[in-house]
């Protein structure tokens, strides 16, 4: 029986023409392919059969891309100069767009990320960046994911990171804070004082209108002061409770002679 023996330099041929042939993607990749510079398809993910010299391919990741965006010097729009830095979160949905309709989708999405930051963020004020951080992601997510959509790619989230800002600024803050918390305080006092002069003013009112609840109210505080353990206690009484005394001593006093 004849055995049919390879040289070794076809063997290596076959190989090479067997790589150059397959092609093997995994499920998050798809594969762009040209034949003969024009685009024929989206293949994938699995074995991919090229012609070799006929077809070419570009091979996408369809996974979910974490961007750092570098910091960018903002001015805001109070003119203050700070520097932010963000995160962004984008994948790409149509291969085809991506590899055709943008050159490097990944450097221009960079790009593209950095110069909205400054414009977005230009537009408001420190306050704003620091306490509305929630609505600013959104704001810079939605500009994003219009402007990128054209090249097959969906922004999905944008996160500001940090806002870094001078000494001289972080200062004027905590001036400001402290400023801010002193005003409550004052605020807090003077409305308890308000509401203390309204009722104090009813019960004025009320014992205006019933002396016998004034008298009572003396006689309330004489227990207050006696708990107190004073050994001279000196009190004013009332014309009202006097004056009947002072009648009936009149009365019993003998006439002048």
């Amino acid at each position: 029986m004849t055995q049919l023996i390879i040289p070794p330099l076809l063997l290596l041929v076959l190989v090479l023409l067997a790589a150059s042939l397959l092609r093997i993607l995994r499920e998050y990749e798809r594969a762009v392919v040209f034949q003969l510079g024009r685009f024929w398809r989206v293949k994938g993910p699995g074995l991919v059969i090229l012609i070799p010299g006929i077809q070419q391919m570009v091979r996408i990741d369809l996974r979910v891309v974490t961007l750092d965006v570098p910091s960018q010097d903002v001015i805001s729009r109070d003119n203050v100069t700070l520097k932010v830095n963000a995160v962004l979160y984008f994948k790409v949905i149509d291969p085809e767009r991506a590899v055709i309709q943008v050159e490097h989708y990944l450097a221009a999405t960079s790009q593209l990320a950095q110069t909205t930051l400054r414009a977005v963020l230009g537009k408001h004020t420190l306050d704003e960046m620091l306490s509305e951080r929630e609505r600013l992601n959104l704001d810079l997510q939605k500009i994003l994911d219009s402007q990128t959509d054209a090249w097959g790619i969906k922004v999905t989230n944008v996160e500001i990171k940090h806002v870094d800002l001078n000494d001289s600024m972080i200062r004027a803050i905590a001036r400001q804070a402290e400023a801010e918390r002193e005003r409550r305080a004052k605020v807090i006092h003077a409305e308890g004082e308000l509401q203390a002069s309204e009722k104090l003013a009813q019960a004025a009112q009320v014992l205006a209108r019933e002396p016998q609840a004034l008298q009572l109210r003396y006689l309330e505080t004489l227990t207050v002061i006696a708990a107190d353990k004073n050994s001279t206690i000196v009190f004013p009484l009332p014309l009202d409770i006097v004056g009947p005394l002072l009648d009936v001593l009149r009365k019993r006093a003998p006439p002048a002679a």
